[in-house]
């Protein structure tokens, strides 16, 4: 590895919401990290459960780490944006505590972006599933005679991206000028990921690095696992994303990937009774010109009863 005084900074920003049995584990493995060059953030977004004890603690320990308590909850894109305004790394981690980064992650990702054009926004990898008491439970891509699956995607995906969920979030690693011209995450939205994507991959490339590189935990706490029922902002949030997805879209490809992607979340959100999202979902697939004989039966269903 070369001078570490010729190493991009990377910023780490720690987001943490009542992690503190997950907590040790996840700030253990920054401090694993083979990649000498870290600006660390630790954000505390109002956690009830002593987790903020724990962060004082790591802090304390690693005097130029930084720590940042919100005396109430932001929601995750404007806790994280504040860290990220503050911040100085070329490159930016968007690090949930509940997770854990595999001790090479980060010099692979940032060996990858050095091999890259500078148009590259995003790294994103491989990443094992493990449970709440660290067990496997499988990878993110799962390994085929016909190779992984989902696919991954690099190159410029903005159609990808709008068609399939197939990027492992907590794997990702954002150039920082690619958040400066997005002006960071959208703070009025519940979640980041997709907007991220649709808004990132407009104008920027993204890679994908075949490396295992983040342990990413799912346990029932997942916000994720709310999404479609009714009002939850999960599903609103998809929406907002969606119609900011009308307005980018040019060719005729980008707007049949929409209609993929927008035919989905209606069939969810009716699947789990959300038929005012539906409804809504379905005027949006209106605006694609793209509808089918059976997306009109089930627009109509959604909104005879929403």
């Amino acid at each position: 590895m070369p001078d570490s005084a010729d190493l991009p900074i990377v910023s780490i920003v720690a987001l943490c919401y009542n992690h503190a049995r997950f907590l040790p584990a996840a700030l253990d493995s920054i401090l694993a990290q083979s990649y000498p060059r870290l600006e660390v953030i630790l954000v505390d977004n109002a956690s009830t459960d002593g987790s903020l004890a724990i962060m004082q603690q790591y802090a304390q320990a690693n005097p130029e780490w930084r720590l940042l308590a919100q005396p109430r909850n932001l929601g995750l894109c404007a806790a994280f944006n504040q860290a990220y305004r503050l911040s100085r790394g070329e490159f930016l981690l968007d690090f949930a505590t509940d997770d854990v980064l595999l001790p090479q992650r980060i010099a692979q990702q940032v060996a990858a972006f050095q091999q890259l054009p500078p148009y590259y926004g995003m790294v994103y990898s491989d990443a094992e599933l493990i449970n709440e008491a660290s067990q496997h439970v499988r990878f993110h891509f799962r390994r085929t005679p016909q190779g992984l699956h989902p696919r991954p995607a690099s190159g410029y995906v903005f159609a990808e991206v709008l068609r399939r969920y197939f990027i492992s979030t907590p794997t990702m690693m954002m150039r920082r000028a690619t958040l400066d011209e997005l002006g960071g995450y959208d703070e009025t939205l519940y979640y980041e990921d997709f907007d991220f994507w649709v808004r990132a991959a407009r104008n920027w490339a993204f890679y994908f690095l075949d490396e295992v590189t983040t342990q990413k935990r799912v346990h029932p706490q997942a916000m994720s696992r709310r999404a479609y029922r009714p009002h939850d902002p999960h599903l609103a949030s998809t929406i907002q994303t969606c119609r900011k997805a009308l307005r980018l879209c040019q060719t005729p490809d980008e707007w049949d990937a929409l209609a993929v992607r927008l035919r989905w979340e209606m069939r969810q959100a009716i699947r789990w009774g959300s038929n005012t999202d539906a409804a809504t979902l379905y005027e949006l697939l209106l605006q694609t010109g793209k509808q089918q004989p059976l997306d009109w039966l089930l627009g109509h269903w959604s909104h005879l009863w929403k």
